[in-house]
């Protein structure tokens, strides 16, 4: 089933850089989008409750706009696709149940028979601790679908910059987040990088394997 061999991942990881300047000429193959969109749905959550939202910015013109709250960095508009990626501002007991709606759905069992798994969910998200902190909880899960976005690229030689450099505020704004129940967290450009691109010439700084991994 896995073609993909231990060297050739490793050189797809070492290969990709949070590129600075794509080839605005460029554009990624729909059969390879399509595939970068479903890694992105096939994102593992915490519970599965997939507490986010991606938007695919396409217009030229709205891009233009978000441009100057995100530093005026160009991967905004040069970038063959741009995503927002959104988290949910809190956990209802509306999504718990559109959740397992969907799961009796999905693997034709009854409702009723995930009533214990429910009563997880709302006594942790939405009952406990955690329900206080319901957006920073969903920013995490966000950050899981940003790895994985940026991994399925590397290894299908698309170029990819995940970008914090902007105003989150003025985001929500501009694509109508206000009062939706979602918030920006973190961005993601996407395509191929240009040949004036210095930073893909530079060595890749790591700290050795055994400074950052341990066994316990």
């Amino acid at each position: 089933m896995n073609d993909l061999n231990p060297q050739q991942l490793l050189q797809a990881l070492n290969w990709r850089y949070a590129t600075k300047v794509f080839d605005a000429t460029k554009k990624i193959p729909e059969d390879v989008w399509q595939a970068l969109k479903q890694a992105l749905v096939l994102t593992p959550s915490s519970y599965g409750l997939q507490p986010y939202k991606f938007l695919v910015i396409e217009s030229p013109a709205r891009r233009a706009e978000l441009l100057p709250h995100a530093w005026n960095q160009k991967q905004v508009v040069d970038a063959s696709h741009f995503i927002v990626l959104t988290a949910q501002t809190k956990v209802t007991e509306a999504d718990v149940d559109k959740l397992i709606k969907h799961t009796s759905h999905r693997r034709q069992i009854s409702a009723g028979a995930l009533d214990s798994y429910r009563g997880m969910m709302v006594g942790d998200l939405i009952k406990g601790p955690r329900g206080k902190i319901a957006h920073e909880w969903a920013t995490r899960q966000t950050y899981i679908a940003l790895g994985n976005l940026m991994t399925c690229a590397a290894v299908l030689g698309v170029d990819a910059c995940p970008m914090e450099g902007f105003s989150p505020a003025e985001f929500d704004h501009l694509l109508g987040l206000e009062n939706s129940g979602y918030a920006s967290v973190v961005c993601c450009a996407l395509g191929y990088r240009s040949a004036n691109d210095k930073y893909a010439a530079l060595a890749k700084v790591r700290y050795e394997t055994s400074d950052l991994v341990s066994v316990v």
